[in-house]
């Protein structure tokens, strides 16, 4: 009799948890619904003061650089004037696109209170000290997400786009993209550098659950570089100057990451001291 209150009170308790799951999912899908209808509204805007603004030579990242350039008394970095066009293939090419990039807008507007209401559900499974040790997990993963993003599409989406556009095989071929062929670049770019800057926090919960330590990471450095740069060659274009600007910011990442790895460790440590002590 007693076992079977058990095994009714654990049911209970895991479809508690499953209504709970319901909940949050819920909450996120009706956030990113929300979030996409308002950007769909004004997605005009966002077309042409977003997506389209680094096909303009008047976008901020050419006129920095060429400024930085010209510091230098050079003009290497002064790109950003393109003479290819864009055009839409398909009967219903714009509206699809229109619709993808409403719902990527809203998914990135929403993005914290999405990771928010993820980390609400997970919170109570940890431990007191698992918790005072992940304050901030929510700040720290949506900072490292959008710095990831807005360096993608500042810095590597205008590299991406001067060296894809002008690049010429013959002066008989002219470029012309496609659609859905430039959005799949800006967006994959932008996003796929949002993914990547949460390296840090992949390793720290790596290193957290024993998969990782700091000794093992700085001994595999070299081999870390190496995934780096094959890495870095598929998210930029394939020129020198690009993949080192990509490269850069990704090995410091992985720096940063041993750093939390021998945070997680130590504490991991002083967790042991205290319960022998």
């Amino acid at each position: 009799m007693a076992d079977k209150e058990k095994n009714e009170e654990a049911e209970m308790t895991l479809m508690d948890h499953l209504n709970e799951l319901r909940g949050v999912l819920f909450k996120a899908a009706f956030a990113i619904a929300g979030a996409t209808v308002v950007c769909f509204i004004y997605s005009r805007y966002i077309f042409d003061y977003v997506i389209f603004a680094p096909k303009s030579s008047n976008f901020i990242s050419y006129r920095v650089l060429c400024k930085l350039s010209m510091l230098f008394h050079t003009k290497a970095l002064c790109f950003g004037n393109f003479n290819y066009s864009i055009q839409n293939l398909q009967m219903s090419g714009q509206f699809m696109t229109d619709m993808s990039v409403s719902f990527y807008a809203g998914l990135i507007i929403t993005f914290p209170y999405v990771l928010y209401q993820v980390w609400k559900f997970i919170r109570p499974a940890l431990h007191e000290k698992e918790k005072k040790y992940s304050r901030g997990a929510v700040a720290i993963m949506s900072f490292l997400f959008l710095t990831g993003l807005l360096f993608g599409y500042f810095l590597i989406v205008p590299l991406s786009l001067n060296f894809l556009g002008n690049y010429k095989v013959s002066g008989t071929v002219v470029n012309q993209w496609q659609l859905n062929s430039y959005i799949s670049t800006v967006t994959t770019i932008s996003l796929g550098m949002g993914a990547v800057f949460e390296i840090p926090v992949l390793i720290f919960f790596l290193s957290k659950i024993g998969i990782l330590s700091p000794a093992f990471m700085r001994r595999t450095r070299k081999y870390a570089f190496l995934i780096i740069l094959i890495l870095a060659s598929i998210i930029a274009p394939p020129d020198v100057l690009s993949l080192f600007m990509v490269t850069v910011p990704l090995y410091l990442l992985y720096e940063v990451g041993i750093f939390f790895s021998a945070r997680a460790a130590k504490k991991e440590e002083e967790q042991k001291n205290s319960s022998l002590g």
